[in-house]
């Protein structure tokens, strides 16, 4: 179960498979790198068997996108690359896991209380401003969410309250913003939601600043240990960044 992200780029590979199918090859390789190389558990029959079927995919993906790391708008697979056979694309796994929410959530509020409000990143501006459009109400939404399995969205139960400045705003609110906005041509892409154009400079803006600014090695070091969200969204901030330099828009859903 995971956030899925792509970044749209007019490569060779688009213009021979539509974005759906793209997609569909992400959550293979994902899998089959998940069921080949990550789990230390004895594979069962039925692993094995899927394993197997799947081969003849595995290997036409495999050759497809042997040019991707030559494509500039391919991300770094070192960065939470695991498993991604195709390079524009990314996952970021559920639940979202506490430790990463509350580096978020201090991250966040160390901003409003030691930045000027000039040097803020403008969507942080907006995520404090009373009349903002991102109220929380869909991730809370989803922090409710149980699947049958007993799979949740959120390992916190209840989102994580900012002060001060920020009063008015919990880590719903944040997940509310970084799901970015509804999408328009989402039927032909399968991505409910994207970060268009206009809004990836304060995307990146916003995430640079929370995610990378004056973090010393160290800590970057200790939280790429603790947590595997860190390092996923680190590498959704690389195809903003990225989308910034080629004018393009990141898919997500």
């Amino acid at each position: 179960m995971s956030l899925e992200f792509a970044l749209q780029y007019d490569c060779p590979l688009r213009a021979i498979y539509p974005e759906k199918h793209l997609r569909e090859w992400g959550r293979l390789s994902s899998l089959h790198a998940k069921l080949t190389t990550g789990d230390s558990s004895a594979p069962s029959d039925e692993k094995l068997e899927w394993v197997e079927n799947a081969r003849v995919e595995i290997e036409s993906m495999q050759q497809a996108t042997s040019i991707c790391p030559q494509c500039p708008a391919c991300l770094p697979f070192e960065v939470a690359g695991e498993g991604e056979s195709v390079g524009c694309l990314g996952r970021i796994n559920y639940p979202i896991e506490a430790e990463f929410e509350k580096f978020l959530a201090d991250r966040i509020q160390l901003s409003l209380d030691t930045l000027e409000k000039t040097d803020q990143p403008r969507l942080l501006r907006i995520l404090v401003d009373p009349e903002s459009p991102f109220d929380g109400e869909a991730t809370k939404e989803l922090r409710r969410v149980v699947t049958d399995s007993g799979l949740r969205f959120f390992e916190l139960r209840v989102p994580i309250k900012l002060t001060r400045e920020g009063v008015r705003v919990t880590t719903d609110h944040v997940f509310d913003l970084l799901a970015g906005f509804r999408s328009d041509d989402r039927a032909a892409t399968t991505y409910e939601r994207e970060f268009p154009l206009g809004a990836i400079p304060d995307y990146y803006d916003f995430l640079d600043l929370i995610l990378r600014s004056e973090l010393s090695q160290y800590e970057v070091e200790r939280l790429t240990a603790r947590s595997r969200n860190y390092t996923q969204f680190l590498r959704l901030l690389m195809a903003i960044e990225k989308a910034e330099a080629l004018n393009g828009r990141v898919l997500v859903d």
